[in-house]
């Protein structure tokens, strides 16, 4: 049965390919001509202009709020359902309601930032050989304009609105979604509201998609509009499942570690790597930009793993489609995810494609849901890294080309275009060597002999221009070359351009602790709190990440109920009537 879904799961693919799509338009005429860099980009300026990339970067931190995320993502969850056949015309419930709420989401943005964010809905008919056909589909989306047209591409950041139960076609089940794909809706949403402060130079388009369960149908009509339309991409950021943290009984491969196991550091880049594309080459990229920009200004550094594979085994998302008609594309998906949708195996009981693919649950009774299947705070990572992304896509330069020559004393690149640029990368791979760089080089030379490579071996070698605002292009399409001699060792790029932010800042768990005594410990089920400080009026409960999972009013000698929570170590602190943090100590629940 699992082999069948799979199957069938590809079949509806490559029918959302073909001519099962029709009637495809923008109801928006100037969003439209925005899209095709048919506009004066004085009539979008901002009042204020802001396009310093490192403000932008530095802002992201903070601006990117895992409240907002939290607001969004209950939302979606509060549809009931959010399928692509489900109910278009309530105003509380379906695939109608929800497209409406987030396009007057983006709406809000625009207000708030000179109306420059400019909303609109993809809309298109289309015939699903399963489920049957259905008229005025709608991807819902907005524009940011860029302040130059002179290179017309535009920055994509994506997500699928639709959801889905265990029978694909059933559109009325409670279906909320909230993993798959609330949390990366709730991520392309809050980037509309923080991104449209800012100015870029390509314009940049926040886009929630309908009919990936279908067959990634939404994301299929735009990149056929985009063909059609001629409007070009420099590049796509799909975000599917991004914010749940917890490892499933099942999940497709490459799989988390197993059932139970926890992981909020880390994100998966998927990508397609053929020789010759560049899509493998989008991931590296985005790995260094993070690497150079951002892992040190931020208090919880992530992982980014590079993927060899376009998607999970028998899995497919909306950035094939862009992949097929030739966009630089890449998926973002959690490290962790519950379940590998094989819903139609007795045994299955992971959240994944059904109704309990909820926000959390309920543990004490208080009819508030205080256990989350979703991290807010790492969905807000997922988010600042897409944000520094499309922020470094939008304002920085285009890939040089260049030509790989295997000389007689060695791999030799020749710059072909791209002259005005400060300075090149040149990344290189051993042929079978790992998905990312093992060493990358810096010259301001446009002709460059690879150093530190061994006779008789085959590397691969992808080129990038920085400009003098210290910003990187994208890496180009590998060329492998056969090396012929032994070239000298040579100095590894540092990734000296970062930039300088406001530190922000955690707790440190055990500064004055002397204010403050835990008695029981370590814990079992409760707590006592005893404090010197008499201006003492609440208490926090963090977690090892730093993380509110407990709000008191403090009460001294009263004890603490911690016996619902879940990790054996926590960071107490204690605050003033004012919010300033008074005390700090922690404590381990056996």
């Amino acid at each position: 049965m699992k082999q069948l879904a799979s199957l069938l799961s590809m079949l509806c693919v490559l029918c959302a390919q073909g001519q099962n799509i029709s009637n495809t338009l923008c109801t928006s005429p100037l969003a439209e001509q925005v899209l095709k860099g048919l506009y004066d980009p004085t009539d979008f300026a901002a009042t204020t202009v802001i396009g310093d990339h490192a403000v932008i970067l530095c802002d992201l931190r903070t601006r990117v709020s895992s409240d907002s995320l939290e607001s969004n993502l209950r939302k979606l969850e509060a549809f009931h359902t959010r399928h692509a056949y489900s109910d278009t015309l309530s105003v509380t419930t379906g695939i109608g309601a929800a497209r409406r709420w987030a396009y007057s989401k983006f709406q809000e943005a625009s207000i708030a930032n000179d109306n420059r964010l400019i909303p609109a809905f993809l809309q298109f008919d289309y015939v699903d050989p399963v489920c049957g056909p259905a008229s005025g589909w709608r991807d819902v989306f907005a524009v940011l304009p860029g302040d130059d047209t002179t290179n017309k591409s535009i920055v994509l950041i994506e997500a699928h609105l639709d959801s889905r139960c265990a029978d694909n076609c059933d559109p009325i089940c409670a279906a909320p979604g909230a993993e798959d794909n609330g949390s990366g809706s709730a991520l392309v949403l809050e980037l509309a509201r923080v991104l449209s402060r800012y100015t870029f130079h390509h314009t940049i388009v926040f886009m929630l998609t309908t009919g990936e369960e279908q067959g990634l149908v939404g994301a299929t009509a735009m990149a056929q509009y985009c063909v059609d339309q001629g409007i070009a991409i420099k590049g796509v950021q799909n975000n599917d499942i991004v914010g749940g943290i917890i490892c499933g009984n099942t999940s497709s491969a490459p799989s988390c570690p197993g059932p139970g196991d926890i992981d909020s550091l880390q994100v998966r880049l998927f990508s397609e790597g053929s020789i010759g594309q560049p899509h493998r080459a989008f991931a590296r990229t985005i790995k260094m930009f993070y690497q150079e920009k951002m892992q040190a200004q931020v208090p919880v550094p992530m992982t980014i793993s590079i993927i060899n594979q376009e998607d999970r085994t028998n899995r497919g998302g909306d950035h094939i489609p862009f992949r097929e008609r030739g966009f630089r594309n890449v998926r973002f998906t959690a490290a962790n995810e519950d379940g590998d949708a094989s819903v139609d195996s007795a045994w299955y009981n992971d959240r994944q494609h059904t109704s309990g693919d909820i926000l959390g649950v309920d543990t004490d009774g208080d009819l508030v849901v205080d256990s989350l299947y979703v991290d807010f705070h790492y969905l807000q990572r997922n988010a600042v890294i897409n944000g520094l992304t499309a922020t470094l896509l939008a304002l920085g330069p285009e890939t040089p080309t260049s030509i790989v020559h295997a000389d007689p004393g060695g791999i030799r690149v020749s710059i072909t275009s791209g002259f005005n640029l400060a300075a090149y990368r040149i990344g290189v791979r051993n042929a079978s060597s790992s998905s990312y760089f093992d060493a990358v080089y810096r010259t301001t030379d446009t002709s460059f002999t690879v150093p530190g490579l061994t006779a008789g071996h085959g590397y691969f070698i992808s080129v990038a221009g920085i400009d003098s605002a210290t910003i990187m292009s994208p890496f180009s399409n590998e060329v492998v070359r056969l090396n012929h001699a032994e070239t000298p060792a040579g100095t590894v790029d540092p990734l000296p351009f970062g930039i300088n932010c406001v530190p922000i800042g955690i707790a440190d768990p055990i500064a004055h602790a002397s204010t403050l005594i835990i008695a029981p410990n370590p814990a079992t089920t409760a707590i006592t709190l005893i404090s010197d400080a008499p201006s003492a009026r609440s208490v926090l409960l963090l977690d090892p990440l730093g993380r509110v999972v407990r709000r008191a009013a403090f009460d001294p000698q009263r004890e603490l109920d911690v016996s619902m929570l879940s990790p054996s170590c926590y960071i107490v602190v204690l605050l003033n009537a004012q919010g300033a943090p008074l005390g700090r100590a922690r404590f381990v629940k056996e």
